[in-house]
């Protein structure tokens, strides 16, 4: 089936999940299809050395990592439909719970009972585990950045992917989830700018704080 969007995300990321909970607000209401596809910021800063990226840091985007490993693990298994559920279940322990330090802690079995939770095999938790995964989320990464240009991070979306109207973006980083009309009136707005103009570039640095209600 033809996809109308490639999200490329990592769970870890605030903006990104903002972002995700308005692509699932806009595909409730216009059934739209979505592939849900990984963008490793550990892989991304993996030859960082700014002050800023403090071992701390680092081990935040190991935990982003780890989920996208299983992740890829249900793609070896053809059950991509799946991720989406997963990233969901990851997303809500991550940013609203705040459960993160749990996944730092024992990663096997945060993500048993993540993947429990959506009705997936509890056994793929091991795959956080697992470096071979490494080797395609690093394809996915140059995949992603090969539409956008390297200086950019989570999320990547790609509009009508394989298509003549295909068209990527990074962002749009939002500090709140649109809802209901609001919603579909920034899809078609980012759709447009995406697919029908040679615009490489709309920002403000200016931004508020994730509200993940």
């Amino acid at each position: 089936m033809a996809r109308d969007l490639e999200f490329f995300y990592d769970p870890i990321c605030p903006w990104a999940w903002i972002t995700s909970r308005w692509v699932v607000e806009v595909q409730q209401q216009r059934h739209y299809e979505v592939e849900w596809r990984p963008i490793s910021l550990w892989i991304i800063n993996e030859d960082r050395t700014s002050e800023w990226y403090t071992p701390e840091y680092r081990a935040g985007h190991l935990v982003g990592h780890q989920m996208l490993r299983v992740a890829d693990a249900l793609r070896e298994q053809d059950q991509s439909a799946s991720i989406g559920s997963l990233y969901t279940a990851v997303g809500e322990a991550f940013h609203l719970a705040k459960r993160r330090d749990e996944m730092k802690t024992d990663p096997v079995a945060f993500m048993a009972e993540m993947l429990s939770s959506v009705g997936l095999d509890e056994a793929l938790a091991k795959h956080t585990e697992d470096e071979s995964h490494d080797e395609h989320l690093r394809a996915e990464v140059e995949l992603a950045f090969s539409r956008t240009g390297r200086d950019v991070g989570t999320p990547i979306l790609t509009f009508h992917p394989g298509t003549e109207r295909e068209g990527s973006f990074f962002g749009p980083v939002i500090s709140r989830i649109p809802r209901g009309e609001e919603a579909v009136k920034l899809w078609d707005a980012v759709e447009i700018i995406a697919t029908m103009s040679g615009v490489a570039e709309l920002k403000r640095s200016a931004r508020g704080r994730p509200d993940f209600t």
